[in-house]
């Protein structure tokens, strides 16, 4: 697209430089090409995205739609000057929730909004968008980029996401079907993923930017705190998607804001609750050291971090060994953490 006659040096006095928006679409173009997949039919830059819908083999097929942003977590990329997996989180946690109904991620979109557009920035986010993208097999095939000035500081920008899957209608999860002695699988997180930021932002002084974020720490492996918090969300599409091929998913949760005791009942029908053993809970380091620095009680951060158990899958007990085999061959780790049980609860840590 011919850009050379557009330009408003009025506008750009004003704080928008509609020249550099030109600039990070075609930055960002080799990015969105690594996305394509069968059902894209144009390329980035239109005034609207368009997806052959692939349902061969569907006897009715329907469209299952997420939306979410990285929260908070944007503010420590932002201090850091690392921009280039914070949009594998705006795409993470829009996938994870849709697979969580068993649709198959289609395309995503995404929305950047800044307090000035820097062609080179931009295009690093958009190519961790890409990342996300390429890991649950969805085509990026648009978005829009958004410069606020006055709103936002210069050097400040907020991401969010919007992805469309597919899931013939019969077989859409249904929760109802759970019964007494199913099993619970946790599929481990990565970290932090892209909730609790607020939380961890107070803890860890990090609107401050405390010289204690980059500390490397024996127990986060070398790493810092800043560079461990950073660590983008897991991705979970293709593994569950090769689980639902083969097992009699029962419900699946993805365990994000509000931790356990928010997410795991949504997927657990009433009269039924999971029983969960904390002592089986393999709780990642970062977890530890946000508890002890911020003082918080253990009920607290299970009711506010997903504690080392990013998605949880529920199974009939016989054939949990089968879930668990198919997860490793698709590059899943593993492992029970509980049981269906009677009760209104919805969940219980025991």
């Amino acid at each position: 697209m011919d850009h050379k006659n557009s330009h408003s040096a009025s506008y750009a006095a004003a704080g928008v430089d509609i020249t550099a928006g030109y600039k990070a679409v075609e930055l960002m173009k080799k990015h969105v090409a690594r996305t394509k997949n069968e059902g894209c039919l144009d390329d980035v830059g239109g005034f609207g995205g368009c997806f052959g819908l692939p349902v061969a083999g569907m006897e009715e097929p329907v469209l299952v739609s997420g939306t979410d942003g990285c929260g908070t977590k944007v503010k420590l990329a932002i201090l850091m000057d690392k921009h280039d997996t914070i949009g594998i989180d705006a795409v993470a946690m829009c996938v994870n929730d849709i697979i969580c109904v068993g649709a198959k991620p289609l395309f995503f979109l995404d929305y950047i909004a800044c307090g000035k557009n820097v062609p080179e920035k931009i295009a690093e986010i958009v190519g961790g968008v890409a990342e996300g993208c390429v890991q649950s097999g969805a085509a990026l095939i648009g978005g829009e980029t958004a410069e606020h000035p006055g709103l936002m500081p210069v050097e400040d920008y907020d991401l969010a996401g919007f992805a469309v899957g597919v899931v013939d209608k019969k077989k859409i999860l249904n929760k109802e079907r759970m019964a007494v002695g199913d099993v619970v699988i946790a599929l481990p997180s990565t970290g932090i993923h892209s909730n609790g930021f607020s939380l961890c932002r107070k803890v860890f002084n990090i609107d401050n930017n405390d010289p204690l974020l980059y500390e490397a720490r024996e127990e986060l492996g070398g790493k810092t705190i800043a560079e461990t918090l950073l660590t983008p969300t897991k991705i979970y599409v293709k593994p569950v998607l090769a689980l639902l091929e083969k097992v009699d998913v029962k419900g699946i949760s993805h365990i994000t804001g509000g931790g356990f005791y928010e997410n795991i009942p949504r997927s657990i029908p009433k009269g039924l609750t999971a029983k969960i053993s904390k002592s089986a809970v393999k709780i990642l380091p970062i977890f530890d050291l946000i508890a002890k620095f911020g003082n918080i009680p253990e009920r607290d951060m299970f009711n506010t971090y997903n504690m080392g158990v990013g998605m949880s899958v529920v199974v009939p007990a016989a054939e949990v060994e089968t879930a668990l085999e198919i997860l490793k061959a698709n590059g899943q780790d593993a492992y029970v953490i509980g049981e269906i049980v009677k009760g209104d609860e919805g969940v219980v840590l025991c």
